[in-house]
């Protein structure tokens, strides 16, 4: 069975714990980068990773992304949204159809 996995700081991510998710926080770029290989190449299908650890992890994710499993997905932190997450979905339509046909350029 596939696991749910939550990354990030730890005041971002600590709530997740309560709904039964496994949460991996980390305070430097270096460590959660190999934590990240670590929880993608074992049974998590799904990993939720805060905005700003995405951002500073954006060439690991891509690594990632071709991949059936797993689904990495940018949430907020506790210092909002940075809008990530709706670039993701703009960058993921303009691949898969080949044009910006749900953004219209915006």
């Amino acid at each position: 069975m596939y696991k749910v996995a939550v990354m990030g700081d730890r005041d971002s991510i600590y709530g997740f714990a309560a709904l039964g998710l496994d949460t991996f926080p980390v305070t430097e770029q270096a460590e959660a980068a190999k934590q990240l290989r670590q929880i993608a190449e074992s049974e998590y299908a799904v990993i939720y990773i805060t905005e700003a650890l995405a951002a500073a992890l954006e060439t690991e994710i891509d690594r990632y992304r071709v991949e059936r499993l797993p689904a990495i997905i940018p949430i907020p932190g506790v210092s909002g949204n940075t809008g990530m997450g709706i670039r993701n979905v703009k960058k993921s339509v303009e691949q898969a159809v080949g044009s910006d046909i749900i953004f219209n350029g915006n």
